[in-house]
């Protein structure tokens, strides 16, 4: 079950615009740094092959592959954290928290490097799609399954909106020995 948190206090709703307004800058940082033009004497040509760019990277050295591979997988990784912040849900399944995240960040990279096709000096590079996805499910799986698990915990204790979880669904009441009845909340029995 979904449950949103927006209607739960002030206190949600300014996490929720910290998501936001951070998702916001991160990825108009991230526009900036990759979709600016770059004054270069040659360019490469675009890699459309999978692996091969991280091979190349390899190959230079290990420092040198260091460098490259962790600036792809740290770039978007943020947006493991920011997006499910954004979102504001507390009350979801991992697996499909992860998935939606990690769809989201492949698009978002996807998006980029398409309009880098534009961008004189900038080249389209298929494991920049890859790495930049892999960091975003990283830093997903990482951060937020313990977060939302501490932050249930916390609004336990409170009760936020998880006592109305269960307004609005049938409820079972014991009677007797025939068993129990099943009733709907606020509606009585007939006469």
């Amino acid at each position: 079950m979904d449950v949103r948190h927006s209607s739960d206090g002030p206190a949600v709703i300014r996490f929720r615009a910290a998501g936001v307004f951070l998702l916001l800058v991160h990825l108009l940082f991230v526009c900036w740094l990759t979709l600016r033009p770059l004054d270069v004497p040659w360019m490469t040509a675009a890699n459309l092959q999978p692996f091969a760019g991280i091979r190349s990277d390899l190959a230079l050295g290990p420092a040198e592959a260091t460098r490259r591979i962790g600036e792809a997988l740290l770039l978007l990784a943020p947006l493991g954290i920011l997006l499910p912040m954004a979102g504001g849900r507390l009350l979801v399944s991992p697996w499909a928290s992860l998935a939606r995240t990690v769809a989201a960040g492949a698009l978002i990279s996807m998006a980029i490097e398409l309009a880098q096709t534009g961008v004189p000096g900038q080249v389209v590079d298929v494991d920049s799609l890859l790495l930049n996805t892999t960091g975003v499910a990283v830093a997903h799986l990482l951060v937020v399954p313990l977060s939302r698990s501490r932050l249930r915990r916390g609004n336990r204790a409170g009760a936020g909106d998880l006592s109305r979880i269960g307004y609005g669904i049938r409820q079972v009441r014991v009677e007797g020995p025939q068993g129990s009845t099943p009733t709907i909340t606020r509606v009585g029995i007939a006469p």
